[in-house]
């Protein structure tokens, strides 16, 4: 069975990261494969030379070049299936319904149903998602739960760390807290550091230090918003990272501050580095996070209370300990890659059979 997904981003985040994992999963499980994306793109990039690629413009979300240059390139490749991700792709991707290929539209959100409803399935990685789906009036019976996946990290090199370590110049006995994603304001970064002003220098007399992996259009806010709190110094901005296995590991605590999140991929990712997480209760982080167990979350959208757990975890090893090893367990057994590529093809082959 071929099956064909389509993503319409320039720039990478959550999603893109996950399009790239899923279609390298379907590839390395012996499935035949094509990724399209706009020239040029970074998705494009990223899977050059590791699987079949086509690349259409997509230049907005009703062009009707864009939409049949798409339909041509679905017409020249006769997937079985066409899998689209958030709503430029799907608007763009018209098929008819009862014959191959049959479209499916991928959701990572709450995105407005509309611009989705002339698909003919839909995933959500949440329940939350599915749920939203159903409320709006897409067929129940169509509406289909698979979550994400995250990859299991590779081994670290000898040193790898202590290097890093020194390349962002964190002095060797400091508290490393790990944020990462897009610099958005639903992402609360700005909550992160108003947080991170009122915790002291030193907790457990260890200086406190914060990474924040990522980049994004709200980027010079959060240095304005950094300089006025006084917190340059503390704070090591490490922009996008492909590969950002190594900053997990570097961390003590990773935290997630968004008022919105409808999955949390960078939990997942925490979870498979073992590293202990905090979390705002975002929306997928409460379907994520069993507190106190495999996480802590704390009340979304204030910086008082993320300052508080802040605080409270680095000076709690054996509650930092416990949650990182239910976090590994949960992330092993309930998001493995396995898992997740076994429930695509098996949805994949009910939708389009033989």
């Amino acid at each position: 069975m071929r099956s064909m997904h389509v993503i319409g981003s320039r720039e990478l985040g959550g999603a893109e990261s996950f399009f790239m994992r899923l279609v390298l999963g379907l590839s390395a499980a012996g499935e035949d494969v094509i990724a399209v994306s706009r020239p040029g793109s970074r998705v494009s990039g990223e899977l050059e030379g590791r699987l079949a690629q086509a690349s259409t413009p997509m230049f907005n979300q009703r062009d009707p070049v864009s939409r049949w240059l798409l339909g041509r390139t679905i017409r020249r490749r006769q997937p079985d299936i066409v899998q689209t991700y958030m709503t430029r792709a799907t608007l763009l991707t018209r098929l008819p319904a009862g014959q191959r290929p049959v479209h499916i539209a991928r959701l990572g959100g709450y995105y407005k149903i509309d611009h989705f409803r002339h698909a003919h399935a839909w995933i959500g990685n949440t329940k939350g998602v599915c749920d939203y789906l159903v409320r709006g009036g897409l067929p129940a019976d169509r509406v289909y739960h698979i979550g994400n996946f995250v990859g299991t990290p590779a081994p670290l090199q000898e040193g790898a760390r202590a290097e890093l370590r020194r390349q962002l110049a964190l002095p060797d006995d400091a508290w490393v807290v790990l944020a990462v994603g897009r610099h958005k304001a639903k992402k609360g970064f700005d909550l992160l550091l108003a947080a991170l002003a009122q915790l002291p220098e030193q907790i457990a007399d260890r200086p406190v230090f914060t990474v924040l992996v990522g980049d994004g259009p709200q980027r010079p806010e959060l240095q304005r918003q950094a300089a006025q709190l006084g917190l340059e110094r503390r704070l090591r901005w490490a922009g996008w990272q492909t590969e950002p296995g190594p900053y997990y590991a570097l961390a003590d605590l990773f935290v997630c501050p968004s008022r919105h999140e409808p999955l949390g991929n960078v939990i997942l990712e925490s979870w498979s580095h073992a590293r202990p997480v905090l979390s705002s209760a975002n929306e997928g982080a409460l379907e994520l996070i069993d507190d106190g167990v495999d996480g802590m979350l704390v009340r979304c959208g204030e910086a008082p209370p993320l300052a508080r757990a802040i605080k409270s975890l680095l000076e709690d090893d054996a509650l930092r300990a416990g949650l990182a090893r239910a976090g590994l367990a949960k992330v092993n057994m309930q998001f493995s890659q396995t898992a997740v590529i076994t429930a695509y093809l098996d949805l994949y082959r009910m939708l389009a059979p033989a």
